[in-house]
């Protein structure tokens, strides 16, 4: 059921000037999903959990913080449709770039504000990351990646349902791909539509609206059409700096344009000489050597470890029974279990890493389990297969070690052992993925998660665990 769906553009009181320009401008409606408020806002919370993980970030009661939270919040008071609970960080990132999650977080790099030669330059940026939310663009890209629940804590793939990539890769690309987010590649439709909208909503807010497309061409001078990395996660949509004047040409024309300001100018002077962090740095882990109110913001814990030490892998003792929607199955009593969004996960004290927000992390050494969803037509092996596909595209290196089919209680189900040896940082990691068809594309499956060198230490428990597997109706 979509609830956020809002198709009608709000004309707020600070925009009625400008409601002559509204009606002939081009109007947009938020992407069509089947994700509800809350849902969205709780997807966009994991996924900020893992960019305070994978890049430093600056406090939020910081002179820069507090700039651009109270910039945005001039931005968010004219921004059409729902009224999400928006939420602005700077990372402390060289890089020039911005990015807005699901539900209103919106980060800007540092290196993006000292790039900037004005107020109505940043306006423009900012406002056109606050269009992404608007339009709702990031969760209808996510929806179509199917990502939402898919794998959950893969040793290779982050826990917070989202993210197809080691820390070291996303690092690697520092905040540009966004902690890794995939979802947030935008197409160029949803480019223009950002620049359009964008340019409204800065208009509406005071500035001049011009500043957008004057920060493009900054960097475009400074880096080339490709140089700089928000040209790169935002590819141009072509004649962005035409088309965009030309949607601001239907605008009243504005007595006083906002082109600057007293406090954006006293934040560029304080940070001219202020350190960001270079991609090779934020990969190098450097930055969490630092005080952590250098690099910390909102209260959550940089230091908090993806890969735990090496658990007690003895199964032996009591066990339990895991009841999960759809299925029950028998686990060690001493195994921690946790839920996702819509599964299990389960594994020895230590087996399961923790995100930064206090939940589950990744998994290491147990078990997951969730539904998965084939598109088209896809049942049966073929849903399977795209179901490896999937995990494939999102862990280089991961292949299938053998496959074949089994029955567990009566009921069959596909068996599959993979391999991914480039994972834990190359001591490699092994993955029996057991599969039933539940009914039409959709599937029921169970991962089973250990380092390849301590993969058969766990084989009894897995393989315990698959016999007691009982679904329900």
């Amino acid at each position: 059921m979509r609830g956020t769906g809002v198709g009608v553009r709000l004309i707020t009181a600070a925009a009625l000037m400008a409601a002559g320009a509204q009606l002939n401008a081009q109007n947009f409606e938020p992407c069509k999903n089947n994700f509800s408020a809350a849902q969205q806002i709780a997807l966009g919370d994991k996924a900020k959990a893992q960019v305070y993980q994978q890049t430093p970030v600056l406090p939020d009661d910081s002179p820069v913080s507090r700039y651009v939270q109270q910039l945005g919040q001039r931005l968010v008071a004219v921004a059409p449709g729902y009224h999400w609970p928006y939420n602005f960080h700077v990372a402390n990132n060289a890089e020039i770039n911005a990015f807005a999650l699901p539900g209103g977080s919106v980060f800007v790099n540092l290196g993006t504000i000292q790039a900037a030669e004005d107020e109505a330059q940043l306006a423009g940026v900012m406002a056109h990351e606050i269009s992404h939310v608007v339009l709702q663009h990031s969760v209808c890209n996510a929806e179509k990646q199917q990502r939402i629940g898919l794998f959950a804590g893969l040793g290779q793939i982050a826990a917070s349902v989202i993210l197809g990539q080691t820390a070291g890769d996303i690092a690697a690309q520092g905040i540009g791909m966004t902690a890794g987010l995939g979802f947030l590649r935008m197409s160029r439709e949803a480019e223009r539509q950002a620049d359009l909208e964008g340019a409204r909503i800065a208009y509406d807010a005071g500035f001049d609206p011009h500043g957008m497309t004057q920060f493009f061409r900054t960097i475009e001078n400074k880096y080339g059409s490709g140089g700089a990395q928000f040209l790169s996660d935002h590819p141009n949509p072509g004649n962005r700096s035409v088309y965009v004047d030309q949607e601001i040409a239907t605008f009243p024309p504005q007595q006083h344009p906002i082109r600057d300001s007293a406090a954006f100018e006293r934040i560029a002077k304080q940070i001219s000489g202020m350190h960001a962090y270079t991609s090779k740095e934020i990969a190098s882990g450097a930055w969490k050597m630092q005080a952590p109110n250098q690099t910390v913001g909102n209260g959550l814990n940089q230091s908090v470890s993806s890969a735990p030490a090496k658990p007690d892998l003895s199964s032996s003792g009591a066990w339990k029974t895991l009841q999960g929607t759809g299925f029950t199955a028998s686990i060690p009593a001493k195994w921690k279990t946790y839920k996702t969004d819509s599964g299990r996960m389960a594994g020895p004290d230590g087996g399961i890493g923790r995100s930064a927000d206090g939940g589950a992390g990744n998994v290491v050494y147990g078990m997951l389990t969730d539904r998965y969803q084939a598109q088209g037509n896809a049942q049966g092996a073929a849903a399977v297969i795209a179901l490896i596909d999937e995990i494939s595209r999102d862990n280089p290196g991961f292949s299938i070690r053998s496959e074949n089919q089994i029955v567990v209680n009566g009921v069959p189900a596909s068996s599959v052992e993979c391999v991914n040896p480039s994972a834990n940082g190359g001591k490699g990691e092994r993955d029996w993925i057991v599969a039933f068809q539940l009914s039409g594309t959709t599937l029921r499956y169970f991962v089973f998660v250990a380092p390849s060198p301590d993969f058969d230490a766990l084989k009894p428990a897995f393989q315990r665990i698959v016999n007691s597997i009982r679904l329900q109706q």
